[in-house]
């Protein structure tokens, strides 16, 4: 199944305590927890741009399944990790913190992101 598309937000759990536990502030928690952001992916074989628009923030990551990159967090600090792809999901642990994004069916993304034992859980339709 590919990523490829346009996902809009469509509900997250476990945002504002989980953006407190990764160091936002809360002007930025206060901002940021009702905007339904949106997400285009294009996959390319194992080739991906990701580009996450949050209101007038842009985030774009590129990766090469299984080479390691230089990938933007949500705090926007940069990190190297090596994303792979198992089955239907996209998994990469950055500074201890591990994501995994994950097409359920042909129009739903769901992403989990732990950090200790926190998670927070966001799921995006296709548009």
């Amino acid at each position: 199944m590919s990523f490829s598309g346009k996902y809009q937000l469509e509900s997250q759990e476990n945002f504002e305590p989980f953006m407190k536990t990764i160091g936002l502030s809360d002007e930025m928690i206060e901002k940021g927890k009702d905007i339904k952001s949106i997400s285009e992916i294009e996959q390319n074989g194992d080739h991906f741009k990701v580009t996450v628009t949050t209101g007038p923030k842009v985030m774009v990551n590129t990766f090469t399944v299984g080479q390691e990159s230089e990938l933007e967090m949500l705090t926007g600090e940069k990190a190297k990790g090596v994303v792979r792809l198992e089955g239907n999901k996209l998994k990469v642990t950055l500074k201890g913190m591990d994501s995994v994004t994950e097409m359920v069916d042909a129009n739903t993304l769901v992403t989990t992101a732990t950090l200790g034992g926190m998670v927070y859980k966001r799921t995006s339709k296709r548009m």
